[in-house]
């Protein structure tokens, strides 16, 4: 009686493996091999010698899927494939393409890769021999095993089990053992007939180099592990670069040009880019660039918004390069843009980290231009962010719906939070493919992810090291028609200015202790309106005034930070503009007192956000009132005045009246006796005290200034020639130095400022040949004075000589000013970079900062949004560095924060150039490669394994595990430069714990990184209620009653509440649901509900053929000891 075999009760793998122990041939068929399954029978083959009638021949059928196989049946007007030569060899190479796969899907390991190199050896000794059977499909399962015993000499099975680990195994299959002679012989005759059939194709040789070429095969050199990363990791790019071509009439540099082509293909698929390359790399050519390729690709035109000083610049471009476009100044764009026709289907924003508030009505003109015109967007801006991630997402909404689905996730923020179920409780409103979801997080990976998809971002130090050349101990860049540009190198120098004693030295009575305790002690009522509201006023406020009034609540601690922190900025920048702020301050608190004494409503000035935005404001911002009475005779200081409250009485009341006539339309007033009686003496208390700095202070003395008196030596004695750019943060500070050096002597000075009516004609005569313009002598500038707001876009490269005549407490803005002048075609060796300190040293002040710092904090003020010093540490050894002249303090980060994209993209360009067949081979390689470095292990760079992993989501993700499987940092930066090596670095022998790290890093990114569809709905629908209360009841049986907590049962519930996270539940279902909830269903009759209509097939729609492979790794580089 036969023997059946189903792998329940009876497995048919240990008696195929018994027999064939007793066999010296075998010949079997199959519908599907699995070569990681050979391994369950290779030992026995082992033992064949070899060669015709000794060795194991496999039969392999070509399998076709049940739709596919009824579709060919059913096919109208479709006659049957007729196999010929040449089809067989089609379906031979696609069979090789479909064993190629099976190495690439699931994690490696150790024992595999053995089974894979014993499959390997067999086929290349002959001890097994392959063939595909091409004539028509062969669904067949039939294995002969012979054997050299006289009464039964073959064995044979069949049935149903292909040759895979779950068909010899563990899935169900019918399998019948047969013995008889007479059958076999037929079943023996059955396969000599195909396996000599000419349709009947050997792969052997095929699957043995298939096997060498994988993961399993030869070792692997770690730099084309390396460079496969890099390969994938720069797909985006390369797209950009084989699509799209940038106008040769530009004479771009190679690295500009690489910005144009992944720019391009950003704007092309994503609708918009950011340019975020750092100051002096070419935005702005960049940007042109780009306009053009869309305007001659698409046929738009382009609309270009910029800040008022760069609208003459960004003329001369559309006239120079023949742009169909139109220049909108940003500060008009409330009054221009509603009059602007939709025709422009491109907008280039240029320095579009102005527009990083989203309630602003400037973002919000334009971004409604945007939305009506369906137009793409180009951002250009060298600080993409400044404080919070925030700032990226706004720019991103001027072309992105902040609900839109972005095909990525916020993932390293959903892993802390703990998974995806946690963010959609926490953030039910926010999809979690969104804008919206990634506002959500703080992690710098989650960033790094979006913006790759987003922007284009080098660094200085980037470029110098992946597209410069090397001359002697310079880079240089080379331009098309061989001319070069240099990289100068940044060298700080200190000009120190000596602080006296009180009697005789200014700057040494405004540094007094006394001085910095007045300022931290101001009440600053002004700024902090909301906080003397009257609880009862008589009459009442009406409505009008009681949103006036709301809106002072929400500003105060804000505006309190900005204005303490700004008197501190300029009393460092200098005494004289130390000196008039306060006179302003004084004076505009009289006017508050003037209104009040006389029942009159208050002028309310600035009380928002566009106030604490000191990138674009240079001014004081009590300074409107200087356009009249500082320049009026009738308002000088009447020095014989025995009482300067006084004086600032009358001034006040004068003020008040210009305020009613002249500039009524510039405040919001309101009545004064809505605020309680103490504002009145809270602003008499701070009028009194600045008014005592001001008598300690005395006049101030230009020639008596001992930092004026140090700038003007280096002017007319170390640089009496030399073009040079001295930076302030302050209009007042500039206007001051430009009158100041002029009386002393300094010729051919020019002042830039956020008022200047046109800041680029200034700089054509300060720089004329970097801009390409022809200027008399006589009219160029030696010197230029000018606020930050000036070094936005412009060329200033004829000079190399920068002062910081001020320190900007954003550490970072010292660097962007050198940037102003180290641009591309700076033909100076050396930028000398000059900072103006006191020569006793930089404690003086930390600690005034630090005194700043503390009141600040004390008082939960807020200080803008361009504010860094808060970091003592670092703020401190910048000072001491730029006091030492340290070299290096002025260069950028050697790891800036490069857009991964481009990074990737220069590396794989980098190792083409150099070796053009890297390319055929890396583009070759298989999925699941690996190698191993030889990696010295520290406390923050531990021994494990780099893998590249992809999602299920499609997401591509770098992961770095170490050797007990946890996880080493998320950042994909540093994790793809740990994997940096060079083509000559030595492969080491795979780590016994290689393929289980990995293995585990798969596994953590599977689970981290699970899709949730959108299935559940909102809170109320019927799949997030079930799902939400089976989740806790689940995890209440478990801590209360574990012993309930298995059984098939519970395995049934465990995988319903699993479908229904991941799948669209049935209509009847919800319907069910509904009803049950509606009726107060328990928790426990909600669990057994939910089992039963799973078990009836009416829970959940779900596609049979739907496959969740989990994460695909693509390649792996382990890090260990030698």
């Amino acid at each position: 009686m036969s023997s059946i075999y189903d792998n329940i009760e009876q497995p048919i793998l240990p008696e195929l493996q018994a027999y064939l122990k007793q066999a010296y041939r075998a010949d079997f068929c199959v519908g599907y091999f699995n070569l990681r399954g050979w391994r369950q029978i290779d030992a026995d083959i082992e033992k064949f010698e070899g060669g015709d009638g000794q060795a194991c021949r496999l039969l392999v059928g070509m399998y076709r899927l049940p739709k596919e196989e009824l579709r060919q049946a059913f096919a109208i007007g479709v006659e049957p494939e007729r196999i010929d030569q040449g089809q067989a060899i089609r379906l031979q190479t696609l069979m090789a393409q479909e064993f190629r796969q099976q190495l690439t899907f699931g994690a490696p390991s150790a024992s595999d890769e053995e089974g894979l190199q014993r499959l390997r050896s067999q086929l290349l000794t002959h001890k097994l021999q392959v063939k595909l059977f091409l004539r028509h499909p062969l669904h067949a399962k039939l294995y002969l095993i012979y054997r050299r015993d006289r009464a039964t000499p073959i064995i044979s099975y069949v049935g149903s089990s292909n040759l895979t680990l779950s068909g010899l195994r563990s899935q169900g299959e019918l399998n019948v053992e047969v013995v008889d002679r007479d059958d076999t012989n037929k079943l023996e005759q059955w396969f000599e007939e195909r396996w000599d059939d000419r349709f009947c194709l050997d792969i052997s040789e095929q699957l043995a180099e298939i096997i060498d070429e994988s993961w399993a095969g030869r070792s692997l050199k770690p730099y084309f592990v390396y460079l496969k990363m890099a390969y994938h990791l720069s797909q985006e790019a390369r797209d950009g670069l084989s699509q799209y071509r940038a106008p040769a009439s530009f004479g771009l540099l190679p690295f500009q040009e690489a910005a144009v082509q992944i720019a391009a293909h950003h704007v092309s698929k994503r609708n918009g880019v950011i340019i975020g390359d750092v100051v002096g790399l070419g935005k702005t050519l960049v940007g042109t660039a780009i306009a053009h390729l869309c305007e001659e690709d698409y046929g738009t035109s382009t609309l270009i918004i910029c800040p008022k000083n760069l609208e003459k610049m960004w003329q001369g471009y559309i006239d120079r390069y023949g742009l169909r476009g139109k220049v909108v100044p940003i500060s008009r764009a409330i009054q221009e843009l509603p009059n602007v026709p939709a025709r422009f289907r491109l907008v280039l924003i240029d320095e579009s980290h102005n527009l990083r508030n989203k309630e602003g009505k400037r973002y919000q003109a334009i971004k409604d231009y945007i939305e009506q015109s369906g137009s793409r967007c180009i951002l250009l801006t060298a600080t993409p962010y400044n404080k919070t991630y925030l700032d990226l997402s706004a720019q991103l909404q001027l072309f992105l719906r902040p609900d839109a689905d972005l095909g990525i996730k916020p993932e390293a923020y959903i892993r802390s939070i703990g998974g995806e179920m946690q963010f959609r409780r926490r953030h039910s409103t926010s999809p979690v493919r969104s804008l919206l979801a990634f506002e959500q997080s703080q992690e710098p990976e989650d960033w790094q992810q979006l913006m790759s998809r987003y922007m284009v971002r080098r660094t200085r130090s980037f470029i110098k090291h992946t597209y410069a050349r090397q001359d002697g101990e310079r880079y240089y860049l080379e331009f098309a028609d061989g001319r070069r540009s240099y990289f100068p190198a940044r060298r700080p120098r200190t000009v120190r200015f000596a602080i006296g004693e009180p009697q005789t030295d200014p700057y040494a009575r405004l540094y007094a202790d006394r001085v910095v305790d007045v300022i931290n002690a101001l009440n600053l009522p002004r700024y902090g309106l909301g906080l003397y509201i009257a609880p009862l006023p008589s009459p009442i406020a009406s409505a009008e005034e009681e949103q006036l009034l709301a809106n002072l609540s929400h500003a105060g601690q804000r505006l309190m930070g900005f204005c303490r922190t700004n008197l501190f900025k300029r009393l460092e920048s200098s005494g004289a503009a130390f000196i008039q702020s306060l006179e302003r301050h004084i004076l505009r608190n009289y006017v508050y007192l003037h209104a009040i004494a006389h029942d009159l409503p208050l002028p309310i000035g600035t009380q928002d956000a566009a106030l604490l935005d000191e990138v674009g404001n240079d001014e004081d911002e009590d300074s409107l009132l200087s356009q009249d009475w500082e320049s009026s005779e009738d308002a000088a200081v009447d020095e014989e005045a025995i009482d300067p409250r006084q004086n600032f009485a009358q001034r006040a009341a004068e003020i008040y009246r210009l305020y009613q006539d002249r500039y009524s339309r510039r405040f919001k007033w309101i009545r004064a006796n809505l605020f309680r009686p103490e504002l009145r003496q809270n602003l008499q208390q701070d009028a009194t005290a600045l008014i005592g700095i001001l008598q300690l202070a005395g006049n101030w003395n230009p020639f008596e200034d001992s930092k004026l008196v140090a700038l003007v030596d280096l002017l007319q004695q170390q640089h009496p020639t030399d073009k040079v750019l001295i930076f302030t943060q302050f209009a007042d500070t500039a206007r001051y130095l430009a009158t100041a050096l002029q009386a002393q002597g300094t010729t051919h000075i020019g002042l830039a400022t956020g008022q200047s009516a046109d800041p680029t004609a200034l700089a054509w005569r300060f720089s004329p040949i970097s801009n390409e313009k022809t200027i008399p002598e006589v009219e160029q500038l030696r010197v230029l004075v000018a606020t930050d707001v000036l070094s936005e876009g412009q060329n200033l490269q004829d000079c190399a000589v920068i002062l910081n005549y001020d320190l900007p407490w954003a550490i970072i803005r010292l660097i962007q000013r050198a940037g102003r002048v180290d641009r591309i075609g700076q033909q100076a060796e050396e930028i000398l970079c000059y900072s103006f300190l006191p020569a006793e040293g930089v404690e003086r002040l930390i600690n005034l900062r630090g005194r700043l710092r503390d009141r600040l904090n004390e008082n939960q003020e807020v200080v803008g949004t361009d504010e860094a010093f808060f970091e003592d540490e670092q703020t401190r050894e910048m000072l001491l560095n730029l006091y030492n002249e340290r070299s290096g303090v002025l260069d950028e980060a050697e790891e800036g924060d490069v857009d991964l994209t481009s990074e990737a993209l220069q590396i794989w360009q980098s190792a083409i150039d150099a070796n053009p067949a890297l390319k055929g081979i890396i583009e070759k390689l298989p999925d699941v490669v690996y190698s191993t470095q030889e990696h010295e292990p520290t406390g923050t760079d531990p021994e494990g394994v780099l893998m590249y992993l992809r999602t299920d989501s499609g997401t591509d993700a770098l992961a770095w595990v170490d050797k007990d499987g946890n996880s080493v940092t998320q950042s994909q930066m540093r994790i793809l430069r740990m994997a940096r090596c060079s083509i000559d670095t030595p492969p080491l022998p795979r780590h016994p714990q290689h393929h289980e790290l990995v293995t585990r890093g798969a596994e953590l990114i599977a689970e981290q990184t699970k899709t949730v569809a959108g299935t559940l709905g909102n809170k109320r629908s019927a799949a997030t209620r079930t799902y939400d209360r089976l989740m806790a009841y689940t995890q209440h049986v478990r801590e209360t009653t574990p012993l309930l907590a298995m059984g098939t049962e519970w395995e049934t519930l465990e995988r319903a509440i699993e479908e229904i996270n991941q799948h669209s539940m049935k209509q009847n279902a919800i319907a069910r649901l509904n009803r049950e909830f509606k009726s107060g269903i328990s928790d426990e009759q909600l669990a057994k509900l939910v089992t039963f209509l799973r078990e009836h097939d009416a829970l959940c729609v779900i596609n049979p053929e739907e496959r969740r492979d989990g994460a695909q790794i693509i390649c792996s580089m382990g890090l260990f000891r030698g």
